[in-house]
């Protein structure tokens, strides 16, 4: 008769002891999703970003070398947010070098890492770049990356965008080869809106 009442006392604990233990988890859980919720809600940066959704004329220089004129090309962008408000997502079209040119870009604030991320792909390559910063100020953002080019090899990427105003950005990009070490600017992208 003990050992019975022994065990059902032991099967009690157990038992008490499991709901304690779901009831803790089922805490930690809401805990979780509300921590989760908060660091996927757009925020100010969002807002941001949002500001440069529209369509754009971009005037490109580039520059080959170090102290050369650039090349000059025009084309055109639109800018929209994509997964309700958290990312803007660039498509942009125009000619390079007599060929027609095509890029989409991906750019979101991580409001975990609180650091801007982009992502950029294009036909005049396989390359996915990405990128990584912060805000030099409202107005700024600064980025940095890297990158394997066809004729400098490795490469060390910085890219700033400027906001202007509400109708003009300008997006500038730089590179450090491994060879020099010395930081060329290679881009200079100035948007003007369209609508």
């Amino acid at each position: 008769m003990q050992l019975k009442q022994l065990m059902l006392v032991g099967a009690g604990l157990m038992l008490s002891a499991s709901l304690a233990v779901a009831e803790e988890q089922k805490q930690d859980m809401k805990a979780m999703m509300e921590k989760m919720e908060k660091a996927g809600a757009p925020g100010e940066q969002h807002k941001q970003l949002a500001k440069m959704e529209g369509k754009w004329e971009t005037k490109t220089k580039s520059w080959m070398e170090p102290n050369t004129p650039p090349m000059e090309t025009m084309g055109s962008c639109e800018h929209k947010m994509v997964m309700d408000g958290r990312f803007l997502k660039q498509k942009c079209m125009g000619d390079m070098m007599g060929k027609k040119f095509e890029g989409v870009g991906v750019t979101g604030y991580d409001n975990t890492s609180k650091k801007y991320t982009s992502t950029w792909m294009d036909n005049m390559s396989t390359s996915l770049h990405v990128m990584e910063g912060m805000a030099g100020d409202a107005k700024t953002i600064n980025q940095q990356g890297e990158t394997t080019c066809p004729i400098r090899g490795h490469m060390k990427l910085r890219s700033v965008m400027k906001i202007v105003d509400d109708n003009t950005h300008v997006f500038e990009m730089y590179g450090t080869d491994d060879k020099g070490g010395q930081e060329v600017k290679m881009m200079e992208i100035t948007y003007t809106r369209k609508s």
